[in-house]
């Protein structure tokens, strides 16, 4: 298509036509849009060496596409460029550079623009100056928000409401609901209405961080306003009780306003039936609805969703199933928006019969799927293995005329890649450009580590290439990915150079990052320098997770004694609490050092205190026996090594059980990161 375009332009100046800006400006969008940014910028030339010369407005339609695409260095040089050939940058053009920069996370970069806007002449809008104190909030750096808000008046723009609220919503998750309430008063003084937004705010954060009184105090303050019957004044007191986890009262307002006559939005009920539906109270949720019902009000796709969602998330899908057909059978309108969600449930819960009986459930009571429970089924298929019942599916999707997104190309690429058909994946990838969708970041990524599992660097690189080729910015799980699949490969070369690249691109090193090069080390036996990049690690300020952890215990079972107990010495300081992957690699070690009993023995003790194992511990303990049937270390010479990690082991032993004790006394289980897949694979070998 853009390229027939461009075909028609050539033709038209040699025959002397003159084209129009308007027709140039829808060119240039469509060649963005496509990713054929040296076709944009060919035209850019030729507009001005042959005209029209550019117009302002066109070179904000680039600078909008380049930094859409993550393309913000080059968005930043049409701004010098525009300059030389006489065109100034108008406030739309910055305010689209400084959003640009918000959105990347980078604040002080947009605030230079800022200054280098004022410097330059160019007044800006209340729009620029709420993109930048929005994001300084979001950083939790309110100081530098309320400077710039207080700066406002000197450049001639005074703050409106949305300015006030994003302020406002600032010191609130900083928890300054003082100084909160102090803005509200002076938004108020000086005229400026509070909205909808203003409310849900101040409600929000007195009802968290503050006494009842105060939350009602300014319930009262606001209905003196004359905005009650027209403001969503009652919604926002329901909405808080909610948020306070006080739901039976906030049932019990709705029932007594209700009766008064007071009208709820949607919105009022959905804030009960989302929360008693997080609460695990069903039966709650549904007897909203039916309050819902009762009162006239036609329920949204997100209340149906709202029920049904809590009862898939919690895996009570038969449950889910039953309150569906409950609804049909009532006569209750049931949404292709909740039929996903349920069938989504099933996926999660690796259901797949389950879910194949709810998508034929769903045609014979004359559902039709759209494209979004298409694109959840081809993911749930794809995720679950079965490649090609998602391939048959996604052609029958098209058949129908349903359009798949991204989404839907990305799961099905995910699905060749991961069962080693990179090369059908690549196919996909083409068919996706050819029906005018652009690979996103998560589709180049999804090939990279298809090429990196199959020990592809060389096209794993071209990807990378291809991906910059098109416009598209690397992020830290594109060189994450390519550093680990060096490492597995064994050329630490070439994943140090790609960690220093990803350095200079601007992306960090994260815990992931680090988590591989040390994984790495271990597995090569450089336990000097996986010390080295722990060692990196805990300086940059950076958290070891639970991989990191059990990664480098891994390593001090097979490391030099002496240089294993100091090690050991530091992890235990760090606090961690041992898991399942890491008894599964203790248990392990010990049968790999000629200890099967002391595994059997270990492993009973674990049993005792009701520590759930896994196939691969299971795996281990038969390895075990077999070894005690065998006589296997049972004549072996006790050693300090063998001393030692007898010691580990029951070092493990210990903090699990302390675990299990905290557990039933506390709210609720600590949290660990699954590290099961890679490290538990290294547990059974052997």
């Amino acid at each position: 298509m853009a390229s027939c375009a461009l075909d028609v332009l050539v033709r038209m100046r040699e025959v002397g036509g003159w084209p129009s800006k308007s027709a140039i400006c829808i060119l240039v969008k469509l060649l963005i849009r496509f990713g054929d940014y040296g076709s944009v910028w060919k035209l850019f030339r030729d507009m001005l060496r042959l005209g029209p010369i550019p117009s302002i407005y066109i070179y904000n339609v680039m600078i909008l596409g380049f930094c859409r695409r993550g393309c913000i260095r080059i968005a930043e040089s049409l701004l010098y460029v525009m300059r030389k050939y006489g065109c100034e940058p108008d406030v739309y053009a910055y305010n689209i550079l400084i959003n640009a920069y918000c959105v990347r996370g980078w604040t002080w970069d947009a605030l230079s623009w800022l200054h280098l806007m004022v410097d330059s002449g160019c007044t800006p809008s209340s729009a620029t100056f709420s993109t930048i104190i929005s994001a300084f909030c979001k950083d939790g750096n309110v100081v530098e928000a309320r400077k710039i808000f207080d700066w406002m008046p000197e450049m001639g723009v005074f703050p409106n409401t949305v300015l006030y609220n994003s302020l406002m919503d600032g010191y609130v998750k900083a928890r300054e609901i003082g100084i909160a309430d102090m803005l509200y008063e002076e938004m108020r003084s000086k005229g400026v209405a509070p909205d909808a937004v203003t409310f849900n705010i101040l409600a929000a954060g007195h009802r968290k961080y503050r006494k009842e009184e105060d939350a009602n105090w300014l319930l009262r303050n606001l209905s003196v306003m004359d905005l009650a019957p027209d403001s969503p004044l009652c919604d926002v007191s329901i909405g808080g009780l909610c948020w306070a986890g006080r739901l039976d009262e906030a049932l019990k307002l709705l029932e007594n306003m209700l009766e008064k006559g007071v009208a709820f939005s949607v919105i009022a009920f959905n804030s009960l039936i989302l929360a008693y539906g997080k609460a695990e109270l069903e039966d709650k949720a549904f007897e909203v609805y039916k309050i819902m019902v009762e009162y006239g009000l036609t329920p949204s796709a997100s209340t149906y969703a709202s029920i049904l969602f809590g009862l898939s998330k919690i895996g009570r899908l038969q449950e889910a199933n039953s309150l569906m057909h409950n609804m049909i059978d009532k006569g209750y309108p049931i949404s292709k928006v909740a039929f996903t969600v349920v069938l989504d449930g099933y996926f999660r819960i690796g259901d797949m019969m389950g879910a194949q009986g709810l998508w034929k459930e769903m045609e014979m009571l004359g559902v039709a799927p759209d494209a979004v429970a298409f694109s959840a089924f081809i993911d749930g298929l794809s995720k679950a293995g079965f490649v090609d019942e998602a391939y048959h599916m996604f052609l029958r999707m098209t058949s129908l005329g349903l359009v798949p997104n991204n989404f839907t190309y990305n799961s099905l690429i995910s699905g060749f890649c991961n069962y080693g058909h990179t090369d059908e994946a690549l196919k996909l990838e083409r068919e996706m450009r050819e029906r005018g969708l652009l690979p996103d970041v998560i589709t180049f990524n999804i090939i990279i580590k298809g090429f990196c599992k199959e020990g592809r660097m060389k096209s794993a690189m071209g990807t990378y290439i291809d991906m910059h080729r098109h416009g598209c910015t690397a992020d830290n799980i594109t060189y994450n990915t390519l550093i680990s699949g060096y490492c597995k490969q064994f050329d630490i070369v070439n994943a140090e150079n790609m960690a220093n690249t990803m350095q200079i691109s601007g992306w960090g090193p994260d815990v992931t990052t680090y988590n591989i090069q040390i994984q790495s080390y271990c597995r090569s036996q450089g336990m000097n320098k996986a010390i080295m990049v722990f060692n990196e690690l805990i300086s940059s300020g950076m958290s070891p997770d639970t991989f990191t952890y059990n990664t480098l215990m891994n390593g001090v079972c097979h490391d030099i004694l002496d240089r294993a107990m100091v090690l050991t010495g530091k992890l235990l300081k760090m606090g961690f609490v041992p898991d399942l992957v890491t008894a599964n690699l203790m248990l392990s070690n010990l049968r790999k050092h000629g200890l099967p009993h002391r595994t059997t023995m270990w492993a009973q003790k674990l049993s005792e205190i009701s520590f759930e194992f896994d196939e691969i511990t299971y795996k281990i303990l038969d390895k075990a026996f077999h070894d005690l049937e065998e006589g296997v270390g049972c004549r072996k010479e006790i050693t300090g090594k063998s001393l030692f990690l007898d010691f580990l082991m029951h070092l493990t032993y210990d903090l699990i059980r302390r675990n299990k004790i905290y557990q039933k006394t506390s709210y609720g289980p600590f949290e660990f990161i699954d590290t099961r897949s890679s490290m538990n694979v290294e547990a059974v070998n052997g």
